[in-house]
């Protein structure tokens, strides 16, 4: 792959068969029997392998699919204040909690509300042990580490990158900075399969074992596309089971991605039809507003029922932004105004990160079940929500 993502895959599924016209534009619509599928998998991962298996707020935060997920994994892992409170108001099970850089003002709330609380470094672990040891109920402290050690096929989402400020480097780890610390974590992986994490552990296995004696667990972070159809899942139940058996420590993993892997898709409505020297296709979802790693990874979302040949046209935003560019994308047909379309694979890292730069409305959040065909409204966004977020 090279320093620009190429087409992301998605798995249409059941949205073959699914009507656009059902939904407003734009509109998530996320199948939860696709969810559970995943859930259903992630269990049998956590299942067979003796691992805590967590939900990676981050990257899907529909707390409205809360009691399914509960039902099938361990907890969540929260990024910060607002991420845990979500965690523990509406998941509840286990709740992880990990920041680059905590707050003061914040940590006595943070505390109270995690069960696992991670550092990112050793200043920040002994700034706030005090305040961890005096909490109400017992509270576990973690450190990343940075393992020295890069698997990410790209500089700015690998962890890992020469100056990167995520986690301790794995160098500086002595028995000193190890006190008051439970568990280590650490996270090399972006939307990828078991080889990577492969080596990744074999890297810093040698570096970690003289310091497994002071701790209780190990956080192996999220990226494992643990739910893709081709991810070698024996392998991480056989390696996790080997590490349990050699360390006798409980082991933890944070998927993202993987809990809602091919399971919404993004519909959007042609407005415009314009020629400039290329077709172009104006229409209500916004790369920048919408799905922003369009722009920042980049890469280009595929596409529901995208032909091979025909009628090709450049996708773009109603936003001002030149670069409110999506892609370009064939059809059997050419396109007219009004015509409804769907980007695959947008349930995650793309709910999350959706913003009203321009007052671009944002996307409704509909949920639907492909077994029972019930599509239900969670929430539509009006006027409100772009002018609450301003002065």
């Amino acid at each position: 792959m090279s320093d620009v993502m190429q087409t992301q895959a998605g798995d249409a599924g059941a949205f073959r068969d699914f009507d656009l016209s059902r939904v407003p534009s734009p509109a998530f619509v996320v199948d939860e029997v696709a969810i559970e599928r995943n859930l259903m998998i992630l269990n049998d991962v956590s299942e067979r392998s003796g691992a805590h298996v967590l939900s990676a707020l981050k990257a899907f935060s529909m707390f409205a699919l809360a009691p399914l997920i509960r039902k099938y994994l361990s907890g969540t892992c929260a990024s910060g204040l607002f991420e845990a409170r979500l965690a523990r108001q509406e998941y509840g099970g286990e709740v992880v909690t990990y920041c680059a850089g905590y707050k003061a003002h914040e940590i006595e709330e943070i505390i109270g509300l995690s069960d696992h609380l991670i550092f990112n470094s050793a200043a920040q672990k002994d700034r706030f042990l005090p305040q961890v040891n005096c909490a109400e109920r017992p509270v576990q402290v973690g450190l990343r580490i940075n393992p020295e050690h890069s698997e990410g096929e790209i500089p700015k989402y690998d962890p890992c990158a020469p100056g990167s400020r995520l986690g301790m480097p794995i160098s500086q780890l002595n028995s000193d900075i190890l006190t008051g610390v439970d568990g280590l974590h650490f996270h090399t992986l972006c939307e990828q399969g078991f080889e990577p994490f492969q080596r990744t552990w074999a890297a810093i296995e040698p570096k970690i074992t003289p310091y497994l004696d002071q701790l209780k667990w190990l956080n192996f972070g999220g990226g494992h596309h643990i739910t893709r159809s081709d991810y070698d899942r024996d392998g991480l139940i056989n390696l996790i089971r080997e590490i349990k058996s050699k360390t006798g420590l409980e082991i933890y993993l944070e998927p993202g991605e993987a809990v809602a892997l091919d399971a919404g898709i993004l519909v959007g409505e042609v407005l415009d039809l314009p020629t400039n020297k290329i077709d172009l296709a104006i229409c209500d979802i916004s790369a920048t507003c919408h799905m922003p790693d369009v722009i920042e990874a980049p890469y280009r979302p595929a596409m529901l029922n995208e032909a091979e040949q025909g009628a090709t046209y450049r996708f773009g935003g109603p936003s001002c932004l030149a670069g409110d560019v999506i892609g370009d994308y064939t059809f059997s047909a050419p396109l007219k105004i009004g015509d409804r379309f769907a980007f695959l694979d947008q349930a995650h890292y793309s709910m999350v990160k959706t913003n009203t730069f321009n007052g671009v409305p944002l996307p409704a959040i509909m949920l639907w079940n492909s077994k029972t065909d019930q599509l239900t409204t969670i929430r539509e966004f009006t006027y409100d929500d772009f002018r609450n977020r301003l002065s």
